[in-house]
């Protein structure tokens, strides 16, 4: 098979899988007389790639594998194809989560020193429940708190294919978006933008509804270590 060819069977792949493929499950689509290297396969998503190039829709490898996503630029006329309301999440909620990010491993608690407030039951079963969030091992202290960490799934939502991706603190200081507060032990206040958290409108993502009853941000979208695994 050319790459060529491999690579059209890819985009189909792609989009009827409506979600992220990693190229050893690529291999396992192939009877084993047809199948082609990883090498290849790679060399084939690289031509996608370029294909995908003056397209609506680029190629994107996140922390599962790689999906086909819809531009940024059109995210919003896409997303007026599902009447849901858009989800919403409270900045309580946002900060939470962006200091598992940025923190991890951490403690409940230790997210509570920093913010100053208690989290929420709320927030941390709606974390659990999106599986973003996941205990990755104990605090050798009294009482043994659990670590959180983020997931796999937590990646992919935001389009990441590891935490490196994340971006530093340094540039969220330059964002102008809407901003959430948070500070750190240790250094200054740091601004860290809402709009880290807009997942990117990826052809596989479903409409989701998630309220908590505080006030709330919208944030626009449809849906390393061991932390990053599962």
């Amino acid at each position: 098979m050319s790459d060529q060819s491999l690579s059209k069977v890819l985009e189909a792949v792609l989009l009827a899988a409506g979600r992220p493929v990693s190229v050893e499950q690529v291999l396992e689509l192939f009877e084993e007389s047809q199948r082609p290297s990883a090498e290849e396969v790679t060399a084939a998503l690289a031509e996608l790639a370029e294909r995908c190039a003056d397209r609506a829709c680029e190629l994107r490898e996140v922390a599962s594998g790689w999906r086909l996503e819809v531009r940024p630029q059109y995210a919003e006329i896409v997303s007026r194809l599902w009447q849901e309301r858009p989800s919403r999440y409270s900045r309580a909620l946002l900060e939470t989560l962006a200091l598992i990010a940025y923190r991890q491993p951490i403690t409940r608690g230790e997210i509570e020193d920093i913010r100053g407030v208690t989290v929420s039951t709320t927030i941390m079963r709606t974390l659990h429940e999106r599986n973003w969030v996941r205990v990755v091992g104990h605090r050798e202290v009294p009482g043994r708190p659990e670590l959180l960490g983020t997931t796999r799934e937590f990646l992919d939502y935001f389009g990441l294919k590891s935490l490196d991706d994340l971006p530093t603190l340094a540039e969220l200081r330059d964002l102008d978006d809407i901003k959430v507060q948070l500070e750190f032990p240790g250094g200054a206040p740091v601004d860290i933008a809402v709009a880290l958290l807009a997942p990117s409108t990826a052809a596989s993502d479903e409409a989701a509804v998630v309220e908590e009853s505080a006030v709330v941000e919208e944030v626009a979208g449809p849906d390393a270590t061991e932390s990053q695994d599962r």
